[in-house]
């Protein structure tokens, strides 16, 4: 399994590039899964259903699952920082790639995900300068980013050629399962 970063500032982009990546995998035969990393309280599961029910009944997890779909939710007793490794764990780890957006500050190699600024904007930092994890940067404007940088440069636009750069130093992605046990 190869695991991927994807860090920016809220509004780079984020969220459109891994959308967009999902289906060029899928294209090229390769089976992807995805980390998200969410700040707020969230919920997948509905008011009245059998698996709200039963979490509010007190259960720790509860796994719905049927012949397409399987979901787990857990309810933690009090607050948890999970890191990105604790989540890749609960993968099915016979997937070729996952796609893991947020968790900046991993371990992971990432793309940095870096956004022209619009009209009378300031432009946003770049997170490569101090973080050694970037591998590469995605972006709209590479003359305008901030810091001069000799990392790759991909295009924000072209889901095709960022995938094309992943597979092709596919093997510096291999996640290494004992490392992070």
């Amino acid at each position: 399994m190869k695991v991927v970063g994807f860090a920016g500032f809220s509004g780079s982009g984020k969220t459109t590039l891994v959308e967009q990546l999902i289906p060029e995998m899928r294209l090229r035969g390769l089976r992807v899964s995805v980390v998200k990393h969410a700040h707020h309280s969230f919920d997948i599961d509905h008011v009245g259903k059998d698996t709200w029910r039963h979490r509010e009944a007190g259960a720790f997890e509860v796994v719905a699952a049927s012949d397409r779909r399987l979901a787990l939710v857990r309810e933690f007793e009090r607050p948890a920082e999970l890191t990105v490794h604790h989540l890749l764990a609960e993968l099915y780890q016979g997937v070729d790639w996952v796609l893991v957006e947020g968790f900046k500050d991993s371990d992971l190699l990432k793309v940095e995900v870096w956004r022209a600024p619009e009209a009378g904007q300031a432009p946003k930092p770049v997170r490569y300068t101090e973080d050694d994890f970037v591998a590469a940067v995605a972006t709209d404007a590479p003359g305008q980013l901030p810091v001069p940088t000799g990392l790759p440069l991909l295009d924000l636009n072209d889901p095709a050629q960022v995938v094309d750069w992943l597979l092709q130093y596919g093997e510096r992605f291999e996640y290494d399962w004992d490392l992070h046990q």
